[in-house]
């Protein structure tokens, strides 16, 4: 995607790197995220180079670092904690461990209210603080701009130089004031004019597909879900009848979900092909209960089946993906070889075998970023405000093995919670929500006699972006009713529990 503007962030590990991007992009300011040992070459596009935080102290013998000087040779920069302290450090200050640390929510006691980076901020502002180390000395070429109760420096700036450093994170909501000094940075400083709109992106992007695809034709598979939509709706507008969607039913869909979405699919004026292969993957699932070897053994029977019915359709040259920002952003390094969280089975190379180029319309945005581009081009809110499913669908929200009668079970279970929600309007306060069956039976007693059946676990999350994610308090009406349904419902279950962890530390699915 060619941009004309544009914010680089470097990583350096932090938990909150990824809401530095999202604060940018709702400013309408396009950003990206890249590992501080590994970042392109920064041209006149890039605007601005923010430096994230850390979990490494900046006293470590080993601590990631970067050439200062070239970057500030390039474009204004702002260090945000640990780039603060790494600014501060390389430049003749002092960094100390700190006797006072920060963690949590402080003021500011003291604000430079004629700079740049502060404007419109006072003295009290809440922010954000998560750090051990402290600086205890500025550069000699430096001037305090933000002072807390607790610390001398919460920002600064070097004299003579577009770079600014601040010890808190502006990124979290709880910094009251976060969004507007990011805004100061990006537009009074860097100068970037907010232009990256959901409209700018979809005449942008329709136009470049255009010019890349041409006449050749296009093979993508539909999931049903809202990036995969977006995607198909992108792609249609730019190449219409050279686009050639499949919907595979890998028998790991929820209730009925297989014919409805099809239908909707058509309804939207989709070139969509159907195709039943749930045996297919009943198969390649039998006895497994690892979750990793659930979903490669998933993928592999979906690139199968597709493969099989893309060579049906002739002179097919690219596969469509709805791979989206997050999903590149958990496929990255910071520092060396990182641990796999989980398998991206839609970020990555395909096997030779299928010898298909990749075209991936959506893979700088985030997903809100994804629903506001589909409500831009029309599609309906019954289509964009759907939960994300996960890609091996129901596989990895039954623990153990797959059989399709546990299948069967779950999505009676799902069914009944899901459409509970919209019944009860609570559907659309929820990011994304879905029934577990847990591998332990338990004894319960129905009229007269003892059960011995299985427990399910209920899952409902706010989240944004799917970074993070809260557990949602869903009503205790709401849930008795709801357990009370599903043990009553569904022959097989006789105790219902409810999941209030968040991301993180757990993650969204339970594999």
């Amino acid at each position: 995607m060619q941009i004309s503007e544009q914010i680089l962030i470097l990583d350096f590990g932090s938990q909150y790197t990824q809401l530095i991007a999202r604060r940018l992009r709702e400013l309408n300011v396009f950003c990206e995220i890249y590992p501080y040992n590994h970042f392109p070459e920064i041209t006149d596009a890039t605007k601005g180079i923010i430096l994230s935080g850390s979990p490494h102290s900046v006293r470590e013998e080993n601590a990631p670092t970067v050439d200062l000087e070239a970057l500030f040779a390039k474009a204004p920069v702002l260090g945000v904690c640990y780039g603060a302290q790494l600014i501060a450090q390389q430049l003749g200050g002092e960094v100390s461990a700190s006797k006072v640390r920060e963690y949590g929510r402080a003021n500011l006691a003291t604000v430079a209210n004629d700079n740049a980076l502060t404007k419109n901020i006072f003295n009290g502002s809440q922010v954000w603080m998560s750090h051990g180390d402290t600086i205890t000395k500025l550069p000699e070429n430096a001037s305090l701009i933000a002072t807390t109760e607790s610390i001398p420096v919460a920002a600064y700036k070097l004299n003579n130089k577009e770079v600014y450093a601040i010890q808190f994170h502006p990124e979290v909501t709880h910094s009251t004031d976060g969004l507007t000094l990011l805004k100061n940075f990006v537009v009074d400083v860097c100068g970037c004019t907010q232009s990256f709109t959901p409209a700018s992106f979809v005449d942008t992007t329709v136009a470049e597909l255009k010019e890349k695809l041409g006449n050749d034709r296009v093979v993508l598979g539909l999931s049903g879900g809202v990036d995969s939509s977006v995607a198909a709706a992108l792609l249609d507008r730019a190449i219409g009848d050279n686009l050639f969607c499949i919907f595979v039913d890998n028998g790991l869909l929820r209730k009925n979900e297989f014919e409805t979405v099809l239908e909707a699919y058509k309804e939207m004026g989709l070139n969509v092909i159907g195709v039943d292969a749930s045996q297919r993957f009943y198969d390649a699932l039998a006895g497994l209960s690892d979750p990793e070897e659930k979903r490669k053994a998933i993928g592999k029977a979906f690139i199968e089946v597709f493969d099989i019915e893309a060579h049906k359709i002739e002179d097919v040259k690219w596969l469509g993906q709805g791979t989206i920002y997050p999903d590149v952003i958990e496929s990255m390094s910071v520092k060396g070889p990182s641990q796999t969280i989980k398998s991206h089975h839609n970020v990555g190379g395909l096997p030779d075998f299928m010898k298909l180029q990749v075209v991936e319309p959506l893979r700088m945005l985030f997903k809100d970023e994804v629903r506001r581009v589909g409500r831009t081009m029309g599609l309906t809110e019954e289509r964009l405000g759907r939960h994300p499913f996960p890609g091996p669908g129901l596989a990895i929200r039954i623990l153990g093995d797959i059989t399709a009668e546990k299948v069967q079970l779950l999505q009676e279970v799902d069914h009944i919670f899901i459409e509970g929600l919209k019944n009860d309007g609570l559907y659309d306060s929820v990011w994304q929500a879905g029934a577990i069956l847990l591998p332990v039976k338990s004894v319960g007693v129905m009229g007269d006699e003892r059960t011995y059946e299985a427990a399910v676990a209920l899952r409902a999350v706010s989240s944004v972006d799917g970074m993070t994610a809260d557990w949602c308090h869903l009503p205790y009406e709401f849930l008795a009713k709801t357990s009370n349904e599903i043990i009553n419902r569904v022959k097989g279950v006789n105790r219902v529990v409810y999941d209030i962890s968040s991301k993180p530390p757990a993650t969204i699915e339970w594999e």
